[in-house]
């Protein structure tokens, strides 16, 4: 297929932050805008390969991806899922689970969120038969965000709290592997390479002000799910300054209490 630039998607774009954010104007809804974030924060970032030494805008101890690519950002959320349910469900101690259970529904919440904001837009619009692509991944995204409502209001004492963990990844791996394999494949092919890096960089800055906890109700496509988002997010970021994280400063949000 020939490289070539993608429509930029309408979204809503968002100018004023609720305060428990930082003020940083962008535009949830363009992702090849050359505003896709500030000159200060866009210096951060550079063509080598994917790291994590860059600065959070979000907390200067903490790090974004360093990107040459949406495929390699998204890869790269799908391996700490994957790490977060394997801490899971090959420890026996309550709170390690419990630990590991945050980290686990905050990174899938906001990757999830992220993707249908940036991602299946941009599928919709520039990949052939992209429509449809993106309808199915937004189905199979409420099955997961239903199942992760369940399993995020479950204790690790449970009797069903390892099922429904192995339920969801069941459904959520079939989703990465078609994910990687085809739908990633097609969008790289149909984006010139300074786009891809735009949109890694966008998807990365998106996830900064998503709600961290499911909600399966919301709205799944922009601009309602935009507008929902922020609403949202305020009060989930307040609630996560009272729950347990692991003790790697990566494994939690900037708002995450402290270990305890």
């Amino acid at each position: 297929m020939l490289r070539q630039s993608l429509q930029p998607a309408r979204l809503l774009g968002a100018r004023a932050w609720p305060v428990s954010m930082p003020a940083v104007r962008m535009s949830l809804g363009r992702p090849y805008s050359n505003k896709i974030m500030p000159t200060s924060s866009r210096r951060l970032y550079s063509d080598s390969k994917t790291t994590r030494d860059t600065p959070s805008p979000e907390d200067p101890t903490q790090t974004l991806i360093q990107a040459d690519s949406i495929s390699s950002v998204i890869r790269q959320d799908h391996r700490e899922i994957e790490e977060h349910y394997n801490k899971i469900v090959n420890s026996s101690d309550p709170d390690t689970q419990r630990r590991y259970q945050n980290a686990f529904v905050w990174e899938l919440t906001r990757h999830a969120i992220a993707e249908e904001l940036v991602v299946y837009p941009s599928i919709e619009t520039g990949v052939n038969d992209g429509k449809i692509m993106a309808d199915k991944d937004r189905a199979e995204h409420q099955v997961t965000k239903e199942q992760l409502y369940k399993f995020q209001n479950m204790k690790p004492e449970d009797k069903d709290f390892i099922p429904t963990l192995e339920t969801l990844m069941t459904d959520l791996k079939q989703h990465i592997k078609e994910e990687e394999e085809h739908d990633l494949v097609k969008l790289e092919e149909a984006l010139l390479p300074k786009r891809s890096r735009d949109l890694a960089q966008q998807f990365e800055m998106t996830k900064a002000f998503t709600p961290t906890r499911s909600h399966p109700s919301a709205p799944n496509k922009p601009p309602f799910e935009t507008a929902a988002g922020l609403m949202a997010a305020p009060l989930d970021k307040l609630r996560d300054m009272f729950r347990a994280w692991p003790n790697e400063p990566s494994r939690k949000p900037p708002s995450g209490g402290p270990a305890r």
